[in-house]
């Protein structure tokens, strides 16, 4: 029997009961339902709704619900509509009557939004973890592949050697933001909405702060209205997964590209590696494809959500049951990818002849321009000459470093015949060392910076 039968003369149509039920999802939240009820029992007991004999029953009740489910023991029944009355018929199955009075005060409104809030407290540090974890396997590589040079990009052209160590680290800042947004997340989900009934709050004399402290909330939610149909903590989870995801595609574009032939820079275990059902010579980045596409779904799952709360009016809609599934899914899909990527980045091996190979010399015109600098040119003006000696050296089909003294000095007066010293790659690389540069002085900071954010 449903838990809000008792109005209605006849049962439900058997297809707009699937449609309506939302057990086959929110049965994840089995034991944050039992939690919020115990706590619940001991609340009304406080204010004087049950008795400590009933409170106990209730609790000891709740106790052998709880143990059944973290046994793969509870026997979900056809009536069961969500996991709220899913737990309420096993308790009244285990201590009778009492078991009816547990609902006292309590609305499914208030109680899915807490059970849903104290599910992701539950959930965001395992999150948190698996992106720590693909945190530790970047810093790591920069660590393994310290000194090598690789061509840094933009507009996917090259345009300054860096140490690939640095770029290992660019992606390790990209996932810290995440893990500050988690955090920062945290304290939005941790309000809670029990007590507030359906919509109007609760007739009892019920000590919400004494109720959040036990749940592990920080603070009860000031308004009942709004606190039944919060659900911008569920959209701003599905944002900084979105966001995840977002920058896991872009590293994973990178991944893709820097395993193909024509760049060589890595080759992926075979361990992370899928062929060809066709070709036999084919090792696809089959993994890192999927971290690329698996940010649309992210994405499509934060807008699902945005238009599905757009338009509700207050307070309570059915329209809310359409959250849990998305931060769900989002959850396991960056729980299933984030340590299959940071594997994949362990064990892959970097091919340094290759990377060095892409250092073209007149990716050290902006080392040319700097010389000028140095020399007291001003900037433009030595940009210019720079830009003149890269559209020589393209005119006669050779390198800019292959240039005569005599043309360089036709292009500017301030070439001297040290002009040829600027063409290290090396160099240039260790004379960017100002705090967040590549050099190799400045990445050693940044290692152990990234190291103590992963400690603390």
């Amino acid at each position: 029997m449903s838990l809000w039968s008792g109005r209605f003369s006849g049962k439900l149509d058997p297809q707009a009961w699937l449609l309506n039920a939302s057990l086959p999802f929110d049965q994840r939240m089995a034991e944050q339902d039992v939690r919020g009820s115990m706590a619940w029992a001991k609340a009304i007991e406080a204010a004087g709704v049950l008795t400590a004999a009933e409170s106990a029953e209730l609790c000891a009740g709740l106790e052998k619900v709880l143990a059944e489910f973290q046994q793969g023991a509870f026997v979900f029944q056809e009536e069961d509509e969500d996991i709220h009355t899913a737990v309420e018929r096993r308790l009244k199955e285990l201590v009778g009557a009492v078991g009816g009075k547990l609902h006292t005060g309590r609305s499914r409104n208030d109680q899915v939004a807490t059970d849903f809030r104290l599910w992701m407290l539950d959930h965001l540090p395992v999150l948190k973890s698996a992106l720590r974890d693909l945190q530790s396997a970047l810093v790591e590589r920069a660590e393994a592949d310290f000194g090598l040079l690789m061509p840094g990009y933009t507009h996917l052209q090259r345009a300054q050697p860096i140490l690939l160590s640095h770029w290992w680290l660019s992606h390790f800042w990209a996932l810290q933001r995440d893990v500050e947004r988690l955090a920062d997340l945290s304290k939005r989900v941790a309000v809670l909405p029990l007590g507030c009934g359906a919509l109007a709050g609760t007739p009892f004399n019920i000590d919400r702060d004494k109720l959040a402290a036990a749940l592990g909330f920080l603070s009860p939610s000031p308004n009942s209205l709004d606190a039944v149909s919060d659900r911008d903590f569920a959209a701003e989870f599905l944002f900084v997964t979105a966001m995840s995801g977002t920058h896991l595609s872009r590293f994973s574009e990178n991944m893709v590209l820097f395993t193909t032939a024509e760049f060589g820079f890595f080759e992926l275990s075979d361990a992370y590696s899928t062929g060809s059902s066709l070709m036999p010579q084919k090792k696809n980045p089959d993994m890192f494809e999927l971290g690329r596409g698996k940010a649309g779904t992210l994405l499509g799952l934060l807008t699902g959500l945005m238009a599905t709360l757009k338009g509700l009016p207050s307070t309570y809609d059915k329209d809310l049951q359409e959250d849990k599934p998305a931060v769900f899914a989002a959850f396991d899909t960056l729980t299933v990818l984030l340590p299959v990527l940071a594997n994949a980045i362990r064990t892959l091996k970097v091919n340094p002849q290759r990377m060095r190979a892409g250092l073209d010399p007149a990716m050290l015109a902006t080392d040319l321009a700097d010389y000028l600098v140095e020399k007291n040119v001003p900037f433009r003006e030595a940009h210019s000459a720079a830009g003149k000696a890269v559209a020589a050296a393209a005119e006669l089909g050779t390198s800019i470093e292959a240039l005569s003294l005599e043309t360089y000095q036709s292009l500017h007066p301030g070439f001297g015949s040290d002009v040829y010293s600027v063409f290290d790659a090396e160099k240039s690389v260790s004379r960017r060392k100002s705090f967040g540069g590549t050099a190799p002085e400045a990445v050693k900071v940044q290692i152990e910076k990234a190291k103590k954010v992963i400690r603390e």
